[in-house]
């Protein structure tokens, strides 16, 4: 539950509101009535009803808005990483550590090969 309701940097809303086009109610909010509660619970049938259809017809909305902060923010990470990477350009001739990796008897547990 702490998951789905908490805030994603790469896409600035929660795993549950792109899923449901809402926020979650947490069971704290129905003990302790909260304002988002109390609002809800005083609308009329009808104009709930029409609440929710605006609210699904923001779901595509919200959809596209997080993709594009999941592209900014892999953006944001290739930067940073393009940052710190030294290029190294080798040329026929140089030496280089080559690593040779056990044979399947030799490797034991995690480290085997599949």
């Amino acid at each position: 539950m702490a998951y789905r309701t908490t805030i994603r940097t790469s896409t600035g809303v929660t795993p549950y509101s792109l899923m449901y086009g809402m926020e979650a109610v947490l069971p704290i909010e129905v003990e302790i009535p909260f304002l988002r509660i109390l609002m809800e619970a005083q609308i009329e049938e009808a104009e709930w009803v029409r609440e929710r259809q605006e609210q699904l017809s923001l779901i595509d909305e919200k959809g596209l808005n997080a993709v594009c902060r999941g592209q900014c923010y892999q953006q944001q990470m290739a930067r940073a990483y393009n940052k710190k990477v030294k290029p190294r350009l080798f040329e026929v001739g140089d030496k280089v550590l080559k690593r040779i990796l056990p044979k399947q008897d030799e490797a034991k547990w995690k480290f085997a090969s599949n």
